[in-house]
C-alpha cells in the first residue's frame, strides 16, 4: 500500500484557518501506483523516490512514495501528512532503502529539531506545492512560523548512504 494506515487530526493553526485533513481517493491512489510503476521502470520523476521501511510491528517492508528535498549534497525526507506509518517505522529501524531511477541504497535518518527543520520545511513547501493544504503556514511565512510548524511535519536528514547494486 503506498499510504498505509494514514489518518490524520486536522489542527487549528495560529492562522484563521485550518490545514487541510488528508484523505486518500481513489485518484490518489491511481496516481500513487502509476508513479511507483514508473520509479520502478527506471524512469527519473523529480525528486520523488521510493522509501521503503520495515514495518516496526510486521517487520515487513513497507514502501511509500517520498519527494525528497535536496541542497549543496544534503537531503532530507518531510513528512507531510505528520507522523504516519512511514514516520513511525523509521523512527524505529532508523535505517531504510530508498530508490530513484533503478539506484537503491541504504540510509540512515537522524530527525531533526523545530529549528533545525524550519528552513528545510519552507523550501519543501516552496517545491512541493500539492501538499500547502495540509501546513498551517504559507511558503512565504517566516522561518519562526515554520519552527513552530515543524512538530506537525517530521523532517530526517540523510546521514548515512550505501549503494546496493541491481
Amino acid at each position: 500500500d503506498i499510504f498505509p494506515g494514514v489518518a490524520f487530526q486536522a489542527k487549528k493553526g495560529r492562522n484563521t484557518f485550518m490545514a487541510k485533513t488528508f484523505q486518500i481517493s481513489l485518484a490518489d491512489r491511481i496516481v500513487a501506483a502509476l508513479t511507483t510503476t514508473l520509479l520502478r521502470a527506471g524512469v527519473k520523476i523529480s525528486t520523488v523516490s521510493l522509501l521503503t521501511v520495515r514495518g516496526r510491528k510486521s517487520g515487513q517492508p513497507r514502501t511509500v512514495l517520498v519527494t525528497l528535498v535536496e541542497q549543496e549534497g544534503q537531503r532530507w525526507l518531510v513528512a507531510p501528512y505528520g507522523s504516519v506509518q512511514w514516520v513511525r517505522n523509521i523512527r524505529a529501524a532508523g535505517t531504510a532503502t530508498l530508490t530513484r531511477s533503478r539506484r537503491s541504497e541504504e540510509i540512515s535518518v537522524t530527525e531533526l529539531d523545530a529549528h533545525e527543520a524550519a528552513p528545510i520545511l519552507k523550501q519543501y513547501l516552496a517545491q512541493v506545492s500539492v501538499v500547502r493544504p495540509y501546513f498551517d503556514v504559507t511558503k512565504d511565512a517566516p522561518l519562526a512560523d515554520f519552527e513552530q510548524e515543524a512538530p506537525h511535519h517530521p523532517v530526517f536528514q540523510i546521514t548515512k548512504v550505501e549503494t546496493i547494486s541491481k
